[in-house]
């Protein structure tokens, strides 16, 4: 229980690190868990990615909105968890619960509860087909977890600290800004971005252009982190993002490796469910002695910050409003730059409904491994990430902060993305988790 107080104590008094630069098919309902989960922290942990993962991406299945739902289940569990054994600040719920409450009751009620709640609220005018069967697989779920504990007044009193931690979420995120308006406004001048066509020759859409509106969890403001934005059209900076992409990025790309073509593909996978995997495993990890409590804060912390790590992105995408290296290349002549040539045959390798800079993965990540390093307390941790595109295929890497460099390139190789939005979109997620290291989850003793 204490080891991991311990190590998340000491990495709050040494914030002296140094900021260095470092939308796929929605599937089926998930199934239920065919073995015994370590604790129910880390179980609903899986259930929730799994659920939120079969959204249509209009209904919050995009990886942004997506991660801002992860965010409140997870801020629910932590505060229901710490309502029991209080070991740090609590997110919103300052009530205290026995201290002999059944935590797992407490987790699941949590967490069941506030994806009940994201489920159907959902508004009726966006298409949810599957929103029925992911209700009834919540509740099996739900039910599957309380089995297992025993039917006590310590596992009633649980289910209330649940309860209410998952009330205060939910009351919290009332007009939140969640399915508003979207921010973007045409603008048909160099540098600005134009959505593709569809076949039908409509525009093809951010499902979820809002994401940049809704209000922090953590932050100050949506835009507290704001990028120092895209290369000027005139400057070499830009020339040199633009000719590196040109190169590398396009669909039929001579100067990309087969292994760089597969990298590319690797890492375009949903951001928020690929990293919480990762979690997953290393706090199931039996050396490690990741309790409920500790479980409990470490999904919190990474959950939290990389919501609003895709908040102050996706406000910054409609801030910059700055065009995709498609149309960029296709248009160059437009861009009064002598060193890029236009190809009007220039088709990126991987497309995506929403302006460039900066990239929306990479602020993840930056959020995403910045928590793990502080969590864990240290940068030298092997771990393993799998991609929805390769299944059977893990990477394996020594150091959290080893997949950045990887990403960004593959950004890049993929055309979907120029240097400095990847650059400046990892920075933005790193300066997320660490204002939560100073904000947020400091122990209480």
């Amino acid at each position: 229980m204490g080891s991991r107080r311990i190590v998340w104590f000491a990495a709050l008094v040494a914030l002296v690190a140094v900021l260095a630069p470092i939308a796929p098919a929605a599937p089926a309902a998930p199934a239920p868990a065919s073995a015994a989960p370590v604790n129910e922290v880390i179980n609903w942990n899986r259930i929730a990615a799994d659920t939120l993962l079969a959204f249509p991406p209009a209904a919050g299945g995009a990886p942004p909105a997506l991660q801002i739902n992860m965010g409140m289940t997870h801020g629910a569990v932590y505060d229901a968890v710490n309502a029991i054994e209080p070991r740090y600040r609590p997110y919103l719920l300052a009530t205290r619960f026995d201290p002999m409450a059944s935590q797992e009751a407490a987790a699941a009620t949590a967490a069941y509860r506030v994806l009940s709640s994201v489920v159907s609220t959902v508004p009726a005018t966006i298409a949810f087909p599957n929103r029925a069967s992911l209700l009834d697989a919540l509740a099996t779920h739900y039910a599957t977890s309380l089995a297992a504990i025993p039917d006590t007044p310590l596992r009633t009193a649980g289910i209330a600290a649940g309860n209410a931690a998952a009330d205060a979420m939910i009351a919290a995120r009332q007009g939140d800004g969640r399915f508003g308006p979207s921010p973007w406004v045409p603008n048909s001048d160099p540098g600005h971005w134009q959505p593709q066509l569809n076949p039908d020759g409509t525009p093809m859409l951010d499902p979820t252009p809002w994401v940049g509106g809704v209000r922090p969890f953590l932050m100050q403001s949506s835009s507290q982190f704001r990028t120092d934005g895209p290369q000027a059209l005139s400057s070499d900076g830009w020339a040199q993002d633009f000719n590196e992409v040109k190169a590398l990025g396009s669909l039929n790309s001579t100067a990309r490796t087969p292994e760089q073509t597969h990298m590319a593909l690797f890492w375009q996978t949903s951001v928020p469910p690929m990293w919480n995997a990762v979690a997953r495993k290393l706090a199931a990890d039996p050396d490690r002695a990741v309790d409920v409590a500790d479980s409990a804060l470490l999904f919190a912390m990474l959950n939290l910050s990389a919501a609003d790590a895709a908040i102050n992105c996706w406000n910054d995408k409609y801030y910059w409003d700055f065009w995709r290296p498609g149309q960029a290349i296709r248009e160059a002549d437009r861009d009064g730059n002598p060193a890029t040539e236009p190809d009007g045959s220039w088709t990126a390798l991987l497309t995506a409904p929403y302006p460039e800079h900066p990239s929306g993965h990479l602020c993840l990540d930056g959020a995403h491994l910045e928590v793990l390093q502080t969590f864990f307390g240290t940068d030298k941790i092997r771990f393993g990430v799998t991609s929805s595109r390769f299944p059977g295929e893990t990477r394996y890497f020594d150091r959290f902060s080893q997949p950045l460099k990887e990403i960004i390139d593959a950004r890049i190789w993929a055309g979907l993305h120029f240097r400095t939005a990847d650059v400046q979109a990892q920075s933005l997620g790193r300066k997320v988790a660490h204002y939560m290291t100073q904000h947020y989850f400091q122990p209480l003793h």
